[in-house]
């Protein structure tokens, strides 16, 4: 039974008080729907380039984009690779959403798939680690020091199972979805259930718990970036002792401060953002009224800015319509401005207009 040891601090509390204010303003400021997708866009970006960098990744943001934009970058290969994974995690994460799935064990599985594919070996994407694991500091090819000593590997199914039946509990008992996210990234960390790609999974899975309750704030955030800035604080934050058994043990009121403040900080920036960018009466009279997509507009520009393009067989497949209707929505979008036609013929695809 995991049963987490946390206080809910009045540091906590303005944080999650200020988040659900902003979370509010934000839902009700209209902005261009050209410029919603541009900072959408940009927040993903920053999301993947973050979240990569943390591991090591060289690539830089402008080189990001470019590999998302299915550009060329002369980088090594799993640099690469670990972009495009986000990417496709991200997706994966988007398709949870509008399915309305439950996150389970598999659902861990899957994330860990996607974002290793092509840089771990086969029989290690998307599968609990077989051997012991250890977190290290080295100096070259000498290890300096054991800073971290995951639990042994047959335990780490019951541990995660353990993670998700308390998730469960947690959401039903109405506790804060922020305090639910930060606790099961903390805790992915902690089991270290795979021979690689932990942190990528356990950010991607807070992500996953934040989108579905509802505090994804039009995805226009990315928390990865302030871990990425000050990368010694994040790892202070979430080193919360020398082994799994401590960690078990330990209080995770300092890493929910640290990550409520994150948070905080980060709904900060996007609020600044757009509201410079909002609309008044006049000007959404002017232009039509057209601030907000429906949502089968969104899906599709989901899938755009997640995958770079899209055409009019993507289109048939995630809205499960018939071709003369998928062309339709694609002219719509084409017409409003968010998107530009790409080609001719079968070659017809679109990407957003920004």
């Amino acid at each position: 039974m995991f049963k987490p040891k946390y206080t809910i601090t009045h540091s906590i509390l303005n944080d999650l008080i200020g988040i659900a204010e902003i979370k509010s303003l934000v839902a009700h400021t209209p902005i261009m729907p050209r410029q919603e997708l541009k900072l959408r866009r940009e927040a993903m970006i920053r999301m993947i380039h973050s979240s990569t960098s943390i591991e090591g990744n060289i690539l830089n943001r402008y080189e990001v984009e470019k590999v998302l934009a299915g550009e060329k970058v002369d980088a090594p290969k799993r640099d690469i690779a670990e972009v495009k994974n986000y990417r496709d995690a991200l997706y994966y994460i988007t398709k949870l959403i509008e399915k309305k799935q439950k996150i389970t064990v598999k659902t861990i599985l899957e994330i860990h798939r996607l974002t290793t594919k092509n840089v771990l070996d086969k029989e290690k994407c998307g599968k609990f680690r077989k051997s012991d694991v250890y977190v290290v500091s080295r100096r070259g090819n000498k290890i300096i020091k054991v800073s971290y000593t995951g639990p042994i590997a047959r335990q780490v199914p019951k541990l995660v199972k353990n993670l998700i039946d308390w998730m469960e509990k947690s959401k039903k008992e109405n506790i804060c979805p922020i305090i639910i996210s930060s606790i099961a990234h903390a805790e992915i960390a902690a089991i270290h259930p795979f021979a690689d790609g932990n942190g990528r999974t356990a950010r991607l899975l807070a992500t996953l718990i934040l989108y579905k309750s509802g505090y994804d704030f039009r995805r226009l955030f990315a928390l990865e970036d302030y871990y990425n800035q000050d990368r010694p604080s994040y790892y202070k934050a979430i080193h919360l002792g020398k082994n799994y058994q401590e960690r078990a043990q330990g209080d995770l009121t300092n890493w929910i401060t640290y990550f409520s403040k994150g948070f905080a900080h980060e709904m900060e920036k996007i609020y600044n953002i757009i509201v410079p960018l909002s609309l008044d009466a006049k000007m959404l009279k002017k232009i039509g009224g057209h601030v907000y997509l429906d949502k089968k507009q969104i899906k599709i520009v989901d899938f755009m800015m997640t995958m770079g393009k899209v055409d009019s067989k993507d289109v048939q497949d995630i809205l499960n319509i018939k071709e003369r209707m998928a062309q339709k929505y694609l002219q719509e979008l084409e017409s409003i401005k968010l998107l530009k036609k790409i080609g001719k013929g079968s070659a017809t695809h679109y990407v957003l207009n920004i």
